[in-house]
């Protein structure tokens, strides 16, 4: 996307209205505050993930200080998107991508576990499985930047560890069309940032270029890739829709991120960030 259509829609999201009544059922859209409802029930289902603040001068007064963005880190990307063959749904047009991926979310609702049923509130850290995992991949302390002193993070001196590309991935409210935006930050096998270019490659071909663009990330001072969410509403709506008719329990709100995350894989194939999961659909 441009940068004039960039400051474009940053004006509109400026002078949209706060959305304060709930449509989540009738359109699939979020208020501020239930997208907060959806991002503690993600936290709690999925330890990697954590809220962050805004950078000074980026808040957002419409969102608590202390969770103005989701964010987890250091997900391997093990392939390129050329290097696997993309199944029938992932080719599909954007009408198709929409119903093939509400049908196949809706069927597995039953599975979520309600947040009431629960007693207790496990401790925060990262599970066993997810830790095993974590493990293997070298830490980047800071958001999307290199060590201070520029040098690139060296992981030949450890054999054990897998070189693979990692992504921080980030969650946003976005005002304007009241859902979730998705951005992305890349690193390559050395723990240098990937080019806008490097990025594409791992971001179905259907969608590199179309529904993901470069743009500057609404809470921090940088420029990321991320997934337009102008379909996402009406993605959550067919969710919900199918959910109803095929007779299984009703989606709740504070669902919307887990679900939200399931068919966004159909854009970042190669990007694992489901295996921190701690619910199958």
């Amino acid at each position: 996307m441009s940068t004039f259509n960039s400051l474009f829609h940053g004006v509109r999201e400026y002078l949209n209205p706060i959305l304060k009544n709930s449509k989540f059922k009738e359109t699939g859209v979020l208020t501020p505050e239930e997208f907060v409802a959806a991002g503690d029930y993600l936290v709690f289902k999925c330890p990697t993930w954590h809220w962050e603040p805004s950078v000074k001068g980026k808040n957002k007064d419409y969102l608590p200080a202390d969770k103005q963005f989701l964010i987890t880190k250091n997900i391997p990307c093990l392939k390129r998107v050329s290097q696997i063959e993309l199944g029938a749904e992932a080719e599909a047009q954007d009408g198709e991508w929409v119903n093939t991926y509400a049908n196949h979310v809706s069927e597995n609702l039953s599975e979520i576990q309600d947040i009431s049923e629960i007693q207790d509130f496990p401790d925060t850290s990262i599970s066993s499985n997810a830790s095993q995992l974590t493990d293997d991949i070298p830490d980047i302390d800071d958001y999307c930047q290199i060590e201070s002193d520029g040098e690139e993070l060296d992981l030949s001196k450890n054999s054990n560890i897998l070189k693979t590309r990692t992504y921080d991935i980030s969650i946003t409210y976005d005002k304007y069309y009241q859902t979730p935006r998705v951005w992305l930050c890349g690193y390559s096998e050395n723990g240098s940032l990937l080019s806008p270019n490097e990025i594409f490659q791992d971001i179905s071909q259907d969608h590199a270029r179309k529904t993901v663009t470069i743009e500057p990330h609404p809470n921090l001072s940088i420029q990321l890739a991320s997934i337009h969410p102008c379909k996402h509403a009406n993605v959550m709506k067919k969710i919900i829709e199918r959910s109803t008719s095929n007779g299984h329990r009703e989606l709740r709100v504070d669902q919307y991120l887990i679900i939200f995350l399931k068919f966004i894989s159909t854009v970042l194939p190669t990007i694992e960030y489901d295996y921190t999961m701690s619910t199958d659909f």
